[in-house]
Protein backbone atom coordinates (compact mmCIF):
# COMPACT_ATOMS: atom_id res chain seq x y z
CA UNK A 1 0.00 0.00 0.00
CA UNK A 2 1.34 3.10 -0.90
CA UNK A 3 1.60 6.38 1.52
CA UNK A 4 1.89 9.54 -0.52
CA UNK A 5 2.65 13.71 0.70
CA UNK A 6 1.17 15.89 -1.49
CA UNK A 7 2.39 19.18 -2.77
CA UNK A 8 1.06 21.69 -4.68
CA UNK A 9 -1.98 19.84 -5.56
CA UNK A 10 0.21 16.74 -6.66
CA UNK A 11 1.67 13.85 -5.09
CA UNK A 12 5.30 14.38 -4.98
CA UNK A 13 6.29 11.19 -2.73
CA UNK A 14 4.38 8.42 -2.63
CA UNK A 15 6.16 5.24 -0.42
CA UNK A 16 5.89 1.51 -2.30
CA UNK A 17 8.02 -0.63 -3.70
CA UNK A 18 7.03 0.10 -7.15
CA UNK A 19 8.84 3.57 -6.96
CA UNK A 20 12.24 1.37 -6.09
CA UNK A 21 11.75 -0.96 -9.05
CA UNK A 22 10.72 2.46 -10.94
CA UNK A 23 14.32 3.75 -9.89
CA UNK A 24 16.29 1.32 -11.54
CA UNK A 25 14.57 1.95 -14.88
CA UNK A 26 16.37 5.27 -14.98
CA UNK A 27 19.96 4.01 -13.96
CA UNK A 28 20.27 0.98 -16.72
CA UNK A 29 20.35 3.80 -19.05
CA UNK A 30 23.31 5.57 -16.92
CA UNK A 31 25.48 3.17 -15.62
CA UNK A 32 27.12 1.40 -18.56
CA UNK A 33 28.10 4.90 -20.14
CA UNK A 34 29.59 6.11 -16.41
CA UNK A 35 31.68 2.73 -16.23
CA UNK A 36 32.84 3.20 -20.21
CA UNK A 37 34.33 6.99 -19.14
CA UNK A 38 35.65 6.11 -16.12
CA UNK A 39 37.66 3.46 -17.70
CA UNK A 40 38.52 4.83 -20.91
CA UNK A 41 39.41 8.36 -19.07
CA UNK A 42 40.93 9.64 -15.80
CA UNK A 43 36.96 10.67 -14.68
CA UNK A 44 36.74 9.54 -11.26
CA UNK A 45 33.48 7.02 -11.59
CA UNK A 46 32.50 8.01 -7.58
CA UNK A 47 32.64 11.96 -8.20
CA UNK A 48 30.33 10.96 -11.59
CA UNK A 49 28.21 9.30 -9.49
CA UNK A 50 27.43 11.86 -6.85
CA UNK A 51 26.52 14.18 -9.69
CA UNK A 52 23.82 12.27 -10.73
CA UNK A 53 22.68 11.53 -6.69
CA UNK A 54 22.81 14.91 -6.01
CA UNK A 55 20.39 16.00 -9.33
CA UNK A 56 18.46 13.32 -9.51
CA UNK A 57 16.87 14.28 -5.72
CA UNK A 58 16.92 17.81 -6.67
CA UNK A 59 14.87 17.68 -9.65
CA UNK A 60 12.61 15.06 -8.89
CA UNK A 61 11.33 17.27 -5.35
CA UNK A 62 11.24 20.37 -8.09
CA UNK A 63 8.68 18.45 -10.56
CA UNK A 64 7.33 16.58 -8.66
CA UNK A 65 7.17 13.44 -11.10
CA UNK A 66 10.16 11.24 -11.73
CA UNK A 67 11.80 12.93 -14.19
CA UNK A 68 15.30 12.07 -15.83
CA UNK A 69 18.54 12.44 -15.02
CA UNK A 70 20.86 11.08 -18.01
CA UNK A 71 24.53 12.16 -19.29
CA UNK A 72 24.86 14.00 -22.52
CA UNK A 73 24.69 10.88 -24.65
CA UNK A 74 26.15 12.91 -27.52
CA UNK A 75 29.56 14.32 -25.98
CA UNK A 76 29.91 10.80 -24.03
CA UNK A 77 30.27 9.56 -27.39
CA UNK A 78 32.41 11.59 -28.50
CA UNK A 79 34.59 10.69 -26.06
CA UNK A 80 34.45 7.30 -26.19
CA UNK A 81 35.28 7.39 -29.85
CA UNK A 82 38.53 9.45 -28.43
CA UNK A 83 37.06 12.72 -30.93
CA UNK A 84 36.83 14.56 -27.55
CA UNK A 85 39.32 15.04 -24.64
CA UNK A 86 38.14 15.28 -20.85
CA UNK A 87 38.61 19.40 -21.10
CA UNK A 88 36.44 19.32 -24.09
CA UNK A 89 33.48 17.15 -22.56
CA UNK A 90 33.87 19.84 -19.46
CA UNK A 91 33.75 22.42 -21.85
CA UNK A 92 31.10 21.18 -24.21
CA UNK A 93 28.85 21.24 -20.73
CA UNK A 94 29.34 24.51 -19.55
CA UNK A 95 29.12 25.69 -22.99
CA UNK A 96 25.71 23.61 -23.66
CA UNK A 97 24.52 24.86 -19.98
CA UNK A 98 24.97 27.96 -20.53
CA UNK A 99 22.74 28.17 -23.79
CA UNK A 100 20.02 26.01 -21.96
CA UNK A 101 20.20 28.19 -19.30
CA UNK A 102 19.61 31.35 -21.68
CA UNK A 103 16.87 28.96 -23.85
CA UNK A 104 14.83 28.47 -21.01
CA UNK A 105 14.99 31.44 -19.16
CA UNK A 106 13.74 33.47 -22.05
CA UNK A 107 11.16 31.19 -23.02
CA UNK A 108 12.48 30.18 -26.89
CA UNK A 109 11.40 27.05 -27.17
CA UNK A 110 7.72 28.35 -26.22
CA UNK A 111 8.07 30.72 -29.47
CA UNK A 112 9.36 28.05 -31.79
CA UNK A 113 7.38 25.00 -30.27
CA UNK A 114 3.94 25.85 -32.49
CA UNK A 115 6.92 24.83 -35.52
CA UNK A 116 7.27 21.41 -34.28
CA UNK A 117 4.56 19.05 -34.97
CA UNK A 118 3.75 16.07 -32.35
CA UNK A 119 4.56 13.40 -35.18
CA UNK A 120 7.94 15.03 -35.18
CA UNK A 121 8.42 14.49 -31.20
CA UNK A 122 7.22 11.01 -31.30
CA UNK A 123 9.74 10.45 -33.93
CA UNK A 124 12.24 11.25 -31.80
CA UNK A 125 10.82 9.09 -28.65
CA UNK A 126 10.88 6.17 -31.22
CA UNK A 127 14.20 7.00 -32.37
CA UNK A 128 15.56 6.77 -29.08
CA UNK A 129 13.38 3.82 -28.27
CA UNK A 130 15.35 2.57 -30.95
CA UNK A 131 18.51 3.70 -29.58
CA UNK A 132 18.32 1.98 -26.70
CA UNK A 133 17.35 -1.30 -28.38
CA UNK A 134 20.58 -1.08 -30.26
CA UNK A 135 22.39 -0.32 -27.12
CA UNK A 136 21.31 -3.17 -25.23
CA UNK A 137 21.97 -5.19 -28.25
CA UNK A 138 25.34 -4.36 -27.99
CA UNK A 139 25.81 -5.10 -24.36
CA UNK A 140 24.36 -8.54 -24.67
CA UNK A 141 26.39 -9.01 -27.97
CA UNK A 142 29.83 -8.51 -25.43
CA UNK A 143 29.25 -11.07 -23.37
CA UNK A 144 26.31 -13.51 -24.48
CA UNK A 145 26.30 -15.41 -21.21
CA UNK A 146 25.71 -13.26 -18.65
CA UNK A 147 22.97 -11.51 -21.26
CA UNK A 148 21.34 -14.67 -21.70
CA UNK A 149 21.53 -14.56 -17.69
CA UNK A 150 19.95 -11.38 -17.08
CA UNK A 151 17.25 -12.34 -19.79
CA UNK A 152 16.10 -15.95 -18.02
CA UNK A 153 15.92 -14.22 -15.22
CA UNK A 154 13.70 -11.33 -16.13
CA UNK A 155 11.35 -13.61 -17.84
CA UNK A 156 11.22 -15.56 -14.67
CA UNK A 157 10.19 -12.69 -12.49
CA UNK A 158 7.66 -11.59 -14.91
CA UNK A 159 5.79 -15.37 -15.47
CA UNK A 160 5.61 -14.78 -11.71
CA UNK A 161 3.80 -11.86 -11.84
CA UNK A 162 5.94 -9.25 -10.98
CA UNK A 163 7.10 -7.58 -14.41
CA UNK A 164 8.03 -4.08 -12.55
CA UNK A 165 10.47 -5.93 -10.19
CA UNK A 166 12.79 -7.91 -12.90
CA UNK A 167 15.02 -4.78 -13.61
CA UNK A 168 15.35 -5.11 -10.00
CA UNK A 169 15.91 -8.80 -9.69
CA UNK A 170 18.40 -8.70 -12.59
CA UNK A 171 20.33 -5.56 -11.38
CA UNK A 172 20.62 -8.06 -8.00
CA UNK A 173 21.58 -10.66 -9.81
CA UNK A 174 24.44 -9.07 -11.12
CA UNK A 175 25.53 -7.31 -8.07
CA UNK A 176 25.61 -10.72 -6.82
CA UNK A 177 28.04 -11.85 -9.08
CA UNK A 178 30.49 -8.98 -9.13
CA UNK A 179 30.60 -9.32 -5.41
CA UNK A 180 31.95 -12.07 -6.41
CA UNK A 181 35.01 -10.95 -8.27
CA UNK A 182 35.47 -7.89 -6.18
CA UNK A 183 34.97 -8.88 -2.72
CA UNK A 184 33.73 -6.84 -0.09
CA UNK A 185 34.39 -3.54 -1.10
CA UNK A 186 36.43 -0.77 0.67
CA UNK A 187 34.36 2.26 1.53
CA UNK A 188 35.92 5.63 0.31
CA UNK A 189 35.08 9.39 -0.08
CA UNK A 190 35.21 10.45 -3.55
CA UNK A 191 38.31 13.24 -4.38
CA UNK A 192 35.77 16.56 -5.13
CA UNK A 193 37.10 19.55 -6.82
CA UNK A 194 36.73 22.82 -8.73
CA UNK A 195 37.94 22.42 -11.95
CA UNK A 196 37.44 24.99 -15.03
CA UNK A 197 38.22 24.14 -18.69
CA UNK A 198 40.87 26.83 -20.19
CA UNK A 199 40.01 29.51 -22.80
CA UNK A 200 41.61 27.06 -25.07
CA UNK A 201 39.26 24.29 -24.52
CA UNK A 202 36.28 26.08 -24.29
CA UNK A 203 37.14 28.02 -27.88
CA UNK A 204 38.62 24.84 -29.92
CA UNK A 205 36.34 23.94 -33.18
CA UNK A 206 36.01 20.42 -31.87
CA UNK A 207 33.93 21.70 -28.74
CA UNK A 208 32.03 23.87 -30.58
CA UNK A 209 31.01 21.07 -33.36
CA UNK A 210 30.45 18.82 -30.20
CA UNK A 211 28.45 21.20 -28.32
CA UNK A 212 26.27 21.94 -31.48
CA UNK A 213 25.63 18.61 -32.20
CA UNK A 214 24.46 17.64 -28.70
CA UNK A 215 21.88 21.22 -28.27
CA UNK A 216 20.26 19.54 -31.37
CA UNK A 217 19.52 16.21 -29.54
CA UNK A 218 19.04 17.78 -26.10
CA UNK A 219 16.25 20.35 -27.93
CA UNK A 220 14.59 17.58 -29.35
CA UNK A 221 14.87 14.69 -27.15
CA UNK A 222 15.54 15.79 -23.39
CA UNK A 223 13.25 19.12 -23.61
CA UNK A 224 10.85 18.80 -26.10
CA UNK A 225 9.97 15.08 -26.22
CA UNK A 226 10.43 14.72 -22.49
CA UNK A 227 8.01 17.65 -21.78
CA UNK A 228 5.07 15.41 -24.29
CA UNK A 229 6.54 12.12 -22.01
CA UNK A 230 5.94 13.47 -18.67
CA UNK A 231 2.43 14.35 -19.79
CA UNK A 232 1.19 11.63 -21.48
CA UNK A 233 2.60 9.51 -18.36
CA UNK A 234 2.04 11.86 -15.35
CA UNK A 235 -0.35 14.96 -16.66
CA UNK A 236 2.51 17.05 -15.49
CA UNK A 237 2.27 20.38 -16.99
CA UNK A 238 6.32 20.51 -17.62
CA UNK A 239 7.26 23.00 -20.42
CA UNK A 240 10.14 22.52 -22.17
CA UNK A 241 11.70 26.02 -21.30
CA UNK A 242 11.41 24.32 -17.95
CA UNK A 243 13.28 21.41 -18.54
CA UNK A 244 16.39 23.44 -20.43
CA UNK A 245 16.62 26.09 -17.72
CA UNK A 246 16.67 22.98 -15.22
CA UNK A 247 19.52 21.15 -17.45
CA UNK A 248 21.40 24.47 -17.65
CA UNK A 249 21.74 25.41 -14.36
CA UNK A 250 23.02 21.73 -13.47
CA UNK A 251 25.58 21.79 -15.58
CA UNK A 252 26.98 25.35 -14.91
CA UNK A 253 26.71 24.09 -11.26
CA UNK A 254 27.51 20.49 -11.53
CA UNK A 255 30.46 20.65 -14.43
CA UNK A 256 33.14 22.60 -12.27
CA UNK A 257 32.43 20.30 -9.96
CA UNK A 258 33.79 17.10 -11.64
CA UNK A 259 30.61 16.09 -12.80
CA UNK A 260 29.79 15.47 -16.54
CA UNK A 261 27.33 17.05 -18.56
CA UNK A 262 23.77 16.01 -17.56
CA UNK A 263 20.52 16.17 -19.19
CA UNK A 264 17.16 15.15 -19.19
CA UNK A 265 15.54 12.38 -21.48
CA UNK A 266 12.72 10.75 -22.82
CA UNK A 267 14.72 7.21 -22.41
CA UNK A 268 15.00 7.66 -18.62
CA UNK A 269 11.43 8.65 -18.18
CA UNK A 270 10.06 5.59 -19.85
CA UNK A 271 12.98 3.60 -17.91
CA UNK A 272 11.10 4.99 -14.39
CA UNK A 273 7.64 4.77 -15.65
CA UNK A 274 8.00 1.19 -17.26
CA UNK A 275 8.59 -0.58 -13.75
CA UNK A 276 6.16 0.93 -11.64
CA UNK A 277 7.66 4.66 -10.70
CA UNK A 278 4.82 7.59 -10.80
CA UNK A 279 6.17 9.78 -8.35
CA UNK A 280 9.39 11.81 -7.40
CA UNK A 281 10.10 9.06 -4.61
CA UNK A 282 11.98 6.93 -7.66
CA UNK A 283 14.25 9.85 -7.47
CA UNK A 284 15.11 10.19 -4.20
CA UNK A 285 15.61 6.51 -3.78
CA UNK A 286 18.14 6.55 -7.48
CA UNK A 287 19.92 9.51 -6.08
CA UNK A 288 20.74 7.72 -2.26
CA UNK A 289 21.72 4.50 -4.34
CA UNK A 290 24.09 6.38 -6.21
CA UNK A 291 25.60 8.07 -3.70
CA UNK A 292 25.45 4.49 -1.47
CA UNK A 293 27.72 3.31 -4.38
CA UNK A 294 29.66 6.08 -4.98
CA UNK A 295 30.67 6.12 -1.31
CA UNK A 296 30.88 2.30 -0.43
CA UNK A 297 31.05 0.11 -3.86
CA UNK A 298 32.57 1.99 -6.57
CA UNK A 299 34.59 -1.31 -7.61
CA UNK A 300 31.45 -3.31 -7.71
CA UNK A 301 29.84 -1.08 -10.15
CA UNK A 302 33.14 -1.65 -12.53
CA UNK A 303 32.92 -4.92 -12.67
CA UNK A 304 29.31 -5.33 -12.92
CA UNK A 305 28.54 -7.80 -15.91
CA UNK A 306 26.55 -5.19 -17.83
CA UNK A 307 25.41 -7.20 -20.45
CA UNK A 308 23.02 -8.61 -18.24
CA UNK A 309 21.08 -5.16 -18.76
CA UNK A 310 20.41 -5.76 -21.99
CA UNK A 311 17.30 -7.28 -21.36
CA UNK A 312 16.31 -4.59 -18.98
CA UNK A 313 16.99 -1.93 -22.33
CA UNK A 314 14.62 -3.60 -24.40
CA UNK A 315 12.02 -3.85 -21.90
CA UNK A 316 12.27 -0.24 -21.36
CA UNK A 317 12.46 0.67 -25.23
CA UNK A 318 9.33 -1.47 -26.01
CA UNK A 319 7.70 0.80 -23.55
CA UNK A 320 9.03 4.09 -24.92
CA UNK A 321 8.17 2.11 -28.37
CA UNK A 322 4.31 1.64 -27.97
CA UNK A 323 3.97 5.40 -26.59
CA UNK A 324 5.98 7.05 -29.82
CA UNK A 325 3.96 5.18 -32.49
CA UNK A 326 -0.07 6.93 -31.23
CA UNK A 327 -0.01 9.89 -33.77
CA UNK A 328 -1.87 10.41 -36.66
CA UNK A 329 1.28 10.51 -39.52
CA UNK A 330 2.82 7.72 -38.72
CA UNK A 331 5.32 8.11 -41.32
CA UNK A 332 6.58 11.01 -40.64
CA UNK A 333 7.35 9.39 -37.16
CA UNK A 334 8.96 6.26 -38.51
CA UNK A 335 10.87 8.68 -40.77
CA UNK A 336 12.26 10.62 -38.17
CA UNK A 337 13.07 7.63 -36.12
CA UNK A 338 14.78 6.11 -38.98
CA UNK A 339 17.35 9.41 -39.49
CA UNK A 340 17.53 9.48 -35.80
CA UNK A 341 18.78 6.23 -35.76
CA UNK A 342 21.21 6.42 -38.53
CA UNK A 343 22.54 9.59 -38.08
CA UNK A 344 21.92 11.51 -34.74
CA UNK A 345 18.61 12.72 -32.78
CA UNK A 346 19.42 16.24 -33.78
CA UNK A 347 19.79 15.78 -37.11
CA UNK A 348 16.50 13.90 -37.15
CA UNK A 349 14.96 16.75 -34.82
CA UNK A 350 15.62 19.68 -37.36
CA UNK A 351 15.33 17.49 -40.52
CA UNK A 352 11.55 16.70 -38.86
CA UNK A 353 10.61 20.24 -38.45
CA UNK A 354 11.86 21.20 -41.52
CA UNK A 355 9.41 18.31 -43.24
CA UNK A 356 6.36 19.19 -40.67
CA UNK A 357 6.72 23.25 -41.37
CA UNK A 358 6.52 22.55 -45.62
CA UNK A 359 3.79 19.66 -44.93
CA UNK A 360 1.89 22.12 -43.15
CA UNK A 361 2.13 25.18 -45.25
CA UNK A 362 1.19 22.91 -48.24
CA UNK A 363 -2.10 21.55 -46.34
CA UNK A 364 -3.24 24.64 -44.89
CA UNK A 365 -2.26 27.22 -47.86
CA UNK A 366 0.72 29.31 -46.19
CA UNK A 367 0.24 28.68 -42.46
CA UNK A 368 1.56 26.72 -39.92
CA UNK A 369 -1.52 24.58 -37.69
CA UNK A 370 -1.61 24.31 -34.05
CA UNK A 371 -3.51 20.94 -34.24
CA UNK A 372 -0.62 19.06 -33.42
CA UNK A 373 1.81 21.34 -31.14
CA UNK A 374 2.94 19.53 -28.33
CA UNK A 375 1.52 19.91 -25.29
Amino acid sequence: MATSVWRDGRPSLSFSRNEITGAIGDSITVLPLLVALATLTDLSLGVMLLGFAVFQVVWGLYYGVPVSVEPMKALVAFVIAGSLSVSGLAAAGLLAGGVLLAVGATGTLAAVQRYVGRPVVRGIQLAVALVLLETGATLAWGDLQSAALGVVTALVVTALGYRRGSALAVVGLGTVLALFTTGVPTPSVPAVEISVPSSAALLAVRTGEATLAQLAMTVGNAAVATSLLLDDYFDADVSADELATSMGAMNLLAVPLGAIPMCHGSGGVAGKHAFGARTATANVVLGVLYALVALLAVEVLASFPMAMLGAVLALVAIELGRTAVQTDALGLTMGVAVVGLGTNLGVAFVGGVLVWVIRERVTDGGGVSDAEEPS
